[in-house]
């Protein structure tokens, strides 16, 4: 190799890894800064005790059906993973990925192979998720259809393709372009999707799977809008989701921002539970607008892809990594299962930090919640209402609440009121 390739090599390899550095640190600085660490500031979270809340009848209902539910999803994810790693590192994967990418353009390629690889991941583990719906239907938290349920499953997939295509056709393209700097042009775009995508997706995806009309106008639309202004949120419409059909439990969000936020209602949660333990959800919702919770996860998922791009860089241009996966580098269309089985590992290391931040965030939306109503009474008898609905386990095992927990337990989340007066006493 001349002297003065190595040197360009070495040059690009720095920048990585500069790169790396200077993007995970601007994802800590924002976190450190933006994120509200302290769940009860100037104080500590007493969690409510599981028999003040739930019968015992309740509590071992909730730990059977989720003890069903954790298995079949750790199941279904370790399968999902298998099947990347195979086409990732098995002789016969790599096989297939070079035979539908090597005799047609690689914009053609790509394609075709993320299709096989999503499709393959489908289809094995098709059977937990038929076993994890059907076990849904017995404890009552579905009366979708198997037909719904698989046109679901079809749209979703779908989706994935869709997004995952559009991902690798940025990677394998800039790779082929600037094999050495391609890093920098990916992590670019990469950024630019992830803003995109956030704030496409309450107008573009969302409507794939619910159909959403206004709130029915009246006086307790107007108590919404009321609580709106009084915390300081500016709500042009409140949209009502047909999410009956799928689920019985019962649920709100925000998604978006800037022009395409919205405030979500489940269409059961407005027939199901009375007015005020309702206003207290929006409020829930509404303290997510008002600190902006969407653009701040958003920001943190797009400087931290950035430094993702890079480190993938780093790792793609390992010769032994090369060597392992059969592959030339990132701008080999076969390199379709080597990139997503690395991203896919990479999504499984950073989901405990990705929880943490959301957990802490639910909490403050928590805490804005009861600030904005004064009912603790009511955020409580809520709080076990959801969680009879979902069948959520009240004292889920410390390792999966960790890693996979997006929101505090029922139980935090209860004894949220009661900390929160200790403080100010």
């Amino acid at each position: 190799m001349p002297v003065r390739k190595r040197a360009d090599e070495r040059v690009a390899r720095r920048a990585a890894a500069v790169t790396v550095v200077v993007s995970f640190a601007a994802v800590a600085i924002v976190a450190a800064l933006l994120v509200p660490w302290a769940w009860v500031p100037g104080g500590h979270l007493v969690p409510a005790s599981a028999s003040s809340l739930f019968t015992p009848d309740q509590i071992a209902r909730a730990e059977r059906y989720s003890w069903w539910q954790r298995g079949l999803s750790w199941a279904s994810y370790a399968v999902s993973l298998a099947v990347l790693a195979w086409f990732a590192l098995s002789a016969t994967g790599s096989r297939v990925l070079h035979a539908l990418t090597q005799r047609r353009r690689w914009w053609l390629g790509v394609p075709l192979a993320a299709l096989v690889v999503v499709v393959a991941q489908s289809l094995l583990t098709l059977p937990f998720g038929v076993v994890s719906h059907e076990v849904d239907r017995r404890y009552a938290i579905s009366h979708q259809s198997f037909a719904g349920w698989g046109l679901d499953r079809l749209t979703s997939l779908a989706v994935s393709w869709v997004i995952t295509t559009l991902v690798l056709l940025a990677v394998v393209g800039f790779a082929r372009r600037s094999p050495r700097w391609w890093f920098a042009w990916a992590g670019a775009t990469a950024m630019v999707l992830t803003l995109a995508g956030s704030f496409l997706y309450p107008v573009v995806v969302e409507p794939l799977f619910n159909t959403f009309t206004p709130m029915q106008d009246g006086p307790f639309k107007q108590s919404i809008l009321r609580l709106a202004d009084k915390e300081g949120v500016h709500v042009d419409d409140v949209l009502v989701a047909d999410a009956s059909r799928r689920t019985t439990t019962l649920n709100a969000y925000v998604s978006g921002f800037g022009s395409t936020r919205r405030v979500v209602l489940y269409d059961n949660l407005l027939k199901d539970l009375p007015p005020r333990q309702i206003l207290v959800i929006v409020a829930h919702e509404l303290g997510h607008a008002k600190n902006q919770d969407v653009l701040l996860g958003t920001t943190l998922g797009a400087v931290g892809s950035v430094g993702a791009v890079a480190l993938l860089a780093l790792v793609m241009d390992a010769d032994g990594v090369r060597r392992r996966t059969r592959v030339s580098g990132a701008g080999d269309p076969a390199s379709v299962g080597v990139l997503l089985a690395l991203a896919a590992a990479g999504a499984l290391l950073v989901s405990p930090l990705q929880n943490t931040v959301s957990r802490a965030i639910e909490t403050r939306a928590d805490r804005e919640s009861l600030a904005a109503t004064h009912a603790n009474a009511t955020f409580v008898r809520m709080q076990r209402q959801l969680a009879l609905r979902s069948l959520q386990d009240p004292t889920p095992p410390a390792l999966s609440q960790f890693w996979w927990g997006t929101h505090p337990t029922v139980l935090q989340r209860a004894g949220l009121p009661s900390s929160l007066r200790r403080v100010g006493d």
